[in-house]
């Protein structure tokens, strides 16, 4: 039976060297916004196994701004990001919003938000910068991953050890581990039930998205 991905991280003591860790912060968060921003898809998995079946994830940059936002939500980066299958781009099954900022222990976190509606968002990675938006527009944080610079390259994230809660084909939570590398990315996501048994999602295998060729 094929799945259905539901798909989808510095204090120092002189001013220089706070100076210098900001713009650490400042790069990393870029860099993982680099190993996110564009299209992959599932399909070359899938043309592999039936157990896949092919997803293309968009993700685009979009720009927040509003009179009173706290410094929590000027900071970092904003991006959109829609699932669906490959058959069905115009109808999204998952779509969320992401903030990506400097997070503790030298970590950078990517808290996931839900829209409230979802379906006036559709396409939005295709319409031309800057893809204005506001903090209503984005709904409510559902999740964080904590992603670290990995020593082969690339992030290695996941979300809390609880996992996050959830309502999601028989799951009251969701669990991933994500790797972001050169060729796109890797994804364990799992739900579990109210029992601890996992009920959906990747077991030995991840979800292996790659990047689409331009």
């Amino acid at each position: 039976m094929k799945r259905l991905t539901i798909a989808a991280t510095i204090t120092l003591s002189s001013c220089l060297l706070l100076a210098d860790a900001g713009q650490t912060s400042e790069v990393t968060v870029e860099a993982v916004v680099a190993h996110l921003e564009g299209v992959m898809d599932t399909t070359e998995q899938a043309n592999r196994s039936d157990e896949f079946v092919g997803v293309q994830m968009t993700t685009c940059r979009v720009e927040v701004a509003e009179p009173e936002m706290t410094a929590t939500e000027v900071a970092g980066v904003y991006l959109y990001q829609e699932q669906a299958l490959v058959e069905s781009l115009a109808s999204p099954y998952r779509q969320r919003f992401l903030h990506i900022v400097p997070g503790d222990n030298r970590r950078i976190a990517s808290h996931s938000f839900k829209p409230d509606s979802p379906e006036a968002l559709t396409g939005l990675c295709d319409q031309p910068s800057p893809r204005a938006v506001s903090i209503a527009d984005m709904g409510e944080q559902v999740c964080t991953v904590s992603l670290r610079a990995s020593a082969v390259g690339g992030f290695v994230g996941s979300t809390p050890a609880g996992g996050c809660i959830a309502s999601v084909r028989g799951a009251v939570s969701i669990t991933n581990v994500v790797v972001l590398h050169e060729g796109g990315m890797d994804t364990w996501d799992r739900g579990f039930d109210a029992a601890g048994t996992q009920v959906w999602g990747a077991d030995s295998t991840p979800y292996q998205y790659r990047w689409q060729s331009e």
